[in-house]
């Protein structure tokens, strides 16, 4: 019962966005040029996408850490879904540097990917971590996609998502390393179809 209230008060706390971080943001190693309008528009978009991604690796990382039996890897999830904590406040930081909004649907968001995690964690350790596998790969090759989207002078969400990117590589890798499984190709083919109509939204809501 105590980890039900506390993985509820961690789910209202991230919808409310008062996520604290951590690690400081990173930062360019140059000044951002000025931004016109519509690049602006596009970073923000970006980011705003990037956010729902970690609203929803919030939402994964702590329903697989709720259903696991084994303590230790319940500790490596709480850690690993640390680490996403800093990257939910960093990019809801830059959203509000850009002036702009969080996505919508955030709430449908997290309550999609937290059923989801429920449903890896309870058939298994090993399929739960391959869920981890899969989903940080897909995140990997968004956020490379971003790095070629985003303007050039917009170092500041640069650096963040370049930050994001090597973590997540680094969580697919420690998911490996305990033991997960592959997945097979029609449960990652839905992924990739459920992430397309995920970033398609909130790139607008």
């Amino acid at each position: 019962m105590d980890a039900w209230i506390s993985t509820l008060d961690h789910s209202l706390k991230t919808l409310a966005g008062v996520a604290p971080m951590s690690r400081p943001t990173p930062q360019g190693q140059f000044a951002d040029a000025p931004l016109d309008e519509q690049q602006r528009r596009e970073a923000a978009a970006l980011m705003r996408v990037n956010h729902v991604g970690e609203i929803c690796a919030q939402a994964l990382y702590r329903a697989q850490a709720l259903t696991t039996k084994d303590e230790a890897l319940r500790q490596h999830l709480e850690h690993a879904a640390q680490e996403e904590l800093d990257h939910l406040a960093w990019t809801a930081q830059r959203l509000r540097e850009l002036n702009d909004r969080p996505s919508l649907l955030n709430p449908l968001w997290y309550g999609g990917a937290f059923a989801i995690g429920t449903v890896a964690g309870l058939v298994g350790d090993k399929v739960s971590l391959g869920f981890v596998v899969e989903t940080e790969r897909q995140v990997e090759a968004h956020l490379n996609n971003h790095l070629s989207r985003l303007p050039a002078g917009d170092h500041s969400s640069r650096a963040i998502v370049a930050q994001m990117r090597d973590e997540e590589v680094q969580h697919a890798e420690d998911a490996r390393a305990r033991g997960a499984v592959d997945l097979p190709a029609p449960v990652k083919g839905l992924m990739r179809m459920a992430a397309k109509v995920m970033t398609t939204a909130a790139h607008r809501i």
